[in-house]
């Protein structure tokens, strides 16, 4: 029988996801899990929402990357157009590393 390769040495293995932005490959337990809803891609902070998930570092670089990118389409394999505007606020909520106050 096949062993899965792991990431954390020793003990169970984790799951292995790859992020849409920067499309590296991190466990799951790292990224952010986005569906899409109603048209709309959604955090799904608890990994349980019905649907096909994409997975995404909670950097805002990979965010930006990944709009620059347009991937919303291939990762959540659909036709229509998906509005990213709650992800969006999300993530202008985070600060970027260099904009904490003080710096510069």
């Amino acid at each position: 029988m096949h062993q899965r390769a792991r990431l954390g040495g020793r003990g169970r293995s984790r799951p292995v996801r790859t992020c849409v932005g920067c499309r590296s490959r991190a466990a799951q337990s790292d990224l952010m899990r986005l569906v899409a809803d109603s048209g709309a891609v959604v955090p799904d902070p608890p990994g349980r929402m019905p649907g096909r998930g994409a997975y995404l570092h909670t950097d805002p670089g990979c965010w930006e990357s990944a709009k620059r990118r347009r991937v919303w389409q291939r990762a959540f394999r659909t036709a229509q157009s998906l509005d990213t505007s709650r992800v969006d606020a999300l993530f202008a909520a985070v600060p970027r590393v260099g904009d904490a106050p003080g710096s510069g």
